[in-house]
This record gives structure tokens, sequence and C-alpha cells, in this order.
């Protein structure tokens, strides 16, 4: 299907619900990212509002308000008219946040509504190449043999790539300290020049490097294979069940309406099964996953709850 077609498909799933409201949208929406522009977030934000403004007739236009892991951005948007003109590309941090924040101003879970899941971000564990580990299985043995002795390096403490390896540890009973990073785009680099052995990165960039040779790709976290990383194991092969990506999620401030929801909901469900924006999205190492706020306002709790397990568990601080 082109993207011309995708984009009439959309515009006709929409037409029933914009004749419960007629004006909307009847001008720009502002579509907030707690995330620096150009990173993961930010990229992916961007590749879907081009597409909601060709099939809702407005500019969705987006805006960058960085800091505390995405609750700047989210305090904003849940203070915002809820009217459908003020949204938030949420992602798993925001669920992270609160458990780890001892000031944090809302709580995410009921400031702001689901409106649609739009995309998981896999995460990938990756290795100098003279750790002798080349699979979960392998990692996993090596760890228990060493406790201690090695560390790993993450984008900062409180992340979903901190906390998905911290379960690991958790399920395992092995331990290795963690680095913390200020930012992700140290961490390839100083693993491959032998400055920490293991890294948790974006599976983009580790598959770049990967399939370079520069570094080894051990194991994707997710269980939902990533287009371009069919060989690369999974951490549910040595650990069944074991699924921890990153999810983005469109958000409105509480109190908006049900129509303008769904509105949205369903322009970005048949946006997200369009051939053209699964490619683009591979590209951005990402893959679509469409979610109904029937079904994402309880795997956010969900998420919220398990991360908020691991953090006591782990005796994790934010200090």
């Amino acid at each position: 299907m082109t993207r011309r077609a995708v984009l009439a498909a959309a515009l006709a799933a929409a037409a029933p619900l914009a004749g419960a409201q007629p004006d909307y949208p009847s001008k720009p929406i502002r579509l907030l990212v707690g995330y620096n522009a150009g990173g993961g977030v930010d990229a992916l934000a961007r590749m879907l509002s081009s597409r909601l403004s060709t099939v809702l007739g407005q500019q969705v236009v987006v805006e960058n308000r960085t800091g505390a892991a995405g609750m700047i951005a989210a305090d904003f948007v849940s203070k915002s008219a809820p009217d459908g003109y003020t949204l938030l590309m949420g992602e798993s941090g925001l669920l992270v946040a609160p458990y780890l924040q001892s000031k944090t101003s809302i709580d995410p879970l009921k400031a702001l509504v689901p409106v649609a899941g739009t995309f998981i971000a896999p995460l990938m564990i990756v290795a100098n190449n003279s750790v002798p580990a080349s699979n979960p299985k392998e990692l996993i043995e090596l760890l228990r043999k060493n406790p201690g002795r090695l560390s790993y390096a993450t984008s900062g403490v409180g992340t979903v790539h901190h906390l998905g390896f911290e379960l690991m540890k958790a399920q395992t009973g092995t331990f290795i300290v963690h680095v913390p990073y200020r930012g992700a785009s140290q961490i390839a680099p100083d693993v491959i020049g032998g400055q920490i052995p293991i890294g948790v990165v974006s599976a983009a960039a580790g598959l770049a490097q990967a399939k370079s040779g520069k570094l080894r790709a051990v194991a994707l976290m997710n269980t939902d294979k990533l287009p371009g990383a069919e060989n690369v194991p999974a951490m549910a092969d040595a650990l069944p069940g074991f699924n921890v990506a990153p999810r983005l999620m469109l958000l409105a401030p509480n109190g908006t309406p049900a129509v303008i929801v769904e509105k949205l909901n369903e322009t970005v469900r048949t946006l997200l099964a369009s051939a053209d924006l699964v490619q683009a999205a591979a590209l951005q190492g990402a893959i679509p996953a469409y979610m109904p706020p029937a079904q994402l306002g309880p795997e956010m709790q969900r998420e919220s709850a398990e991360w908020g397990r691991i953090i006591k568990a782990q005796k994790i601080s934010a200090e």
C-alpha cells in the first residue's frame, strides 16, 4: 500500500468520528517531547507528526521541553487545556520517574490519559570483542563466574536501559557494576575502545557497530525482532518471558473529550499499519506497536509497578 493510500484510509477512518466533533482540529496541534531534538524519541515523534499533519489537515508541531526524564514536558501537557491541541509523546521513563524523583509535580498515570501506543525502541546489550560472551547464556555464565569484576554502561540511572539490565541481574542472581553515562552517545565508542566491557544501547546503534565488527551484539532485550537484527539472539532465549524495551505512547491531558481521543487513536492506528512507516521506523531502530487506550492504560500501570518493584529490590536511587 502506498503512502497516499494509507493516508486516504486514515482520513476515511477518522471521518465518522469527525462528525461528532466537526471542528477538531481547527488549528495546529503541539506535540511535546521531553527529550533533545535529534534523539530517538524526537525522531519518532517527528516521523509520526508529519503523517498526522497530512491526515488531520492541520500542522502537528513537535516541541522539545527537556529535563527530569521527560517529566517537564509531561507536567506542561498535564496542565494544558484538555482540548486535543497539546499532546505528549511519552516514553517509559515517565513511568519510572515517580519512584526516583522525590519532587515530581504530577503522577503521569493520573494526570494524563492514553491516546495510543505508538512504538517500541528495542535495546541491545553489546560487548567489547575481547569479552568472552556472544549470546545471553554465555553472558549470564560470565557474570556468575565473575561477580563484581565487570561493569556495564547505560545512558543513566533509572532509564529502561538501566532497569532492564538490573531486572536481568535480579533474575539470574548476578552482580555487575553499573556505570551511568550522561546520555548514550559515548557508550558504543567506549565499549569499542575497551574503556568499559559491556553496554546497553539502542538496537540501531548497536547493530551498526556490530555489523562493522567493531563490537559484539550479545542480546536484544525484547522479544519482537527488529528488521535487520534477526540474527541477534534475544535475552528471552536464556530467560523465558524476559521482554524489556522503552515504549512510546501518545498521551493527552486528563479530561480530554473521548471523541477527540478516539479520533486521534484511530488515525494513529491506521498510520502505524502502513508499510511505509514500518520501514521508516526500522531505520530509526524502532518497531510500530499500536495499542488502543483501553489496553495502553492498564499496560502503563503494570509497567510502572514492575519498575517500582525492581527499583526497590535492587535498592536503586537517583543519588
